[in-house]
């Protein structure tokens, strides 16, 4: 689970990075690190989803192949399966 909100925070903080690059500067290097940031981040994601039990439903694990934000998707609904775990 740390794996995943860790890769899931990368993934849509590099996404509003490259965005925040290409409308401004547009600077090549900055381009060429976050790029393959982002698309190493945004396969941990779909892989760390896939690898939980707790992602077993088919609507959560696929929620995983969003671009930017799949991995934030993720994560409220484990997060809201848990609570209701909880509360019974």
């Amino acid at each position: 689970m740390r794996t995943l909100r860790i890769a899931a925070v990368v993934e849509a903080a590099s996404l509003a990075l490259l965005f925040a690059n290409l409308l401004t500067v547009h600077a090549r290097l900055l381009s060429g690190l976050l790029g393959p940031l982002h698309g190493t981040a945004y396969l941990v994601v779909i892989a760390a989803t896939w690898t939980l039990p707790s992602t077993a439903s088919p609507g959560t694990r696929w929620r995983a192949v969003v671009p930017g934000v799949g991995g934030l998707l993720v994560l409220r609904g484990v997060e809201r399966a848990e609570k209701v775990e909880r509360n019974g």
